[in-house]
């Protein structure tokens, strides 16, 4: 499995720490994020990452900034991009179960560091349901 990871800067503890999650479960990634705290431009460090899902070149992907909100809205403008802002792992064991989503966008500022690894665990170890959901996601895309 291989993961494509961004964040902006109120992302970068979060995925360093992330980073060394995956490498203890012995999962590739590639890190499009900014490594620093200086002030940057989200879109940036996201549009790598929903370029890797979208293409294939990576299975998931992972994206954090503040709230989550402009890395999703960011990756969501990719259309074969499922971006889903999770604050909990709840959350994102449903949004991979019923809407199979490909990206995890996770608002550093509102999650604590212990939550958002538990999320990264749930969204890495849940799988999409299929089935009544499939088709609901099979009507995602439009030809824009």
């Amino acid at each position: 499995m291989k993961i494509a990871i961004g964040n902006d800067h109120a992302g970068t503890e979060y995925k360093f720490a992330i980073l060394g999650l995956l490498k203890t479960m012995g999962i590739e990634a590639e890190n499009y994020g900014t490594d620093d705290i200086s002030s940057v431009d989200y879109p940036d460090f996201i549009h790598p990452v929903a370029d890797d899902v979208e293409s294939d070149k990576a299975d998931l992907g992972i994206i954090i900034c503040g709230s989550g909100n402009g890395a999703a809205m960011t990756a969501n403008k990719h259309q074969k991009v499922r971006a889903a802002l999770c604050w909990n792992k709840e959350l994102t064991e449903l949004a991979r179960q019923h809407n199979n989503a490909n990206v995890l966008s996770i608002p550093a500022r509102f999650v604590s560091l212990n939550q958002a690894l538990e999320m990264v665990k749930a969204f890495l170890d849940t799988e999409f349901e299929g089935g009544r959901h499939a088709n609901r996601v099979n009507k995602i895309p439009q030809n824009c």
